[in-house]
């Protein structure tokens, strides 16, 4: 038996318009029967522990259309990034993974993220794991 295509996406960027894109990319790329696994660097780590993961908000370069477009996503009920990462889940195979350096770096405890994400590993083991991919995406 053949293993699943591993789809990799390596989330450091941590504006909602980066988040839906990962979140939207994992949830459809599990949907389709690959082995997703999202890695969460420094500011995803960071916004996750600190519960704002769907914070919807945008760089400063798109402040003029950041109304409009967050009441767009409101009226076209767009999901939230958690709810999509949990639908990734019931639909294929999806796994969050946190970077503990990146843990370190943000000055973000541990306890904080452990129980939003599959695991914590170090880069050694991201590497490993991610080292056959079919895809990686750097968002």
């Amino acid at each position: 038996m053949s293993q699943k295509p591993k789809f990799v996406i390596f989330a450091h960027n941590a504006t909602y318009d980066k988040l839906h894109q990962v979140a939207t990319l994992g949830m459809t790329a599990a949907a389709m029967g690959k082995d997703v696994i999202v890695i969460l660097l420094f500011w995803t780590i960071k916004k996750l522990a600190e519960g704002q993961i769907d914070q919807i908000d945008f760089p400063p370069e798109y402040a003029g259309s950041a109304e409009e477009v967050t009441r767009l996503l409101k009226e076209k009920k767009v999901p939230k990034i958690s709810e999509m990462f949990q639908d990734a889940k019931q639909v294929g195979q999806f796994r969050l993974i946190a970077c503990s350096a990146g843990l370190e770096y943000m000055g973000v405890d541990g306890q904080a993220v452990e129980t939003k994400v599959d695991e914590v590993l170090g880069l050694p083991a991201i590497l490993s794991l991610t080292a056959e991919a079919e895809t990686k995406l750097f968002i």
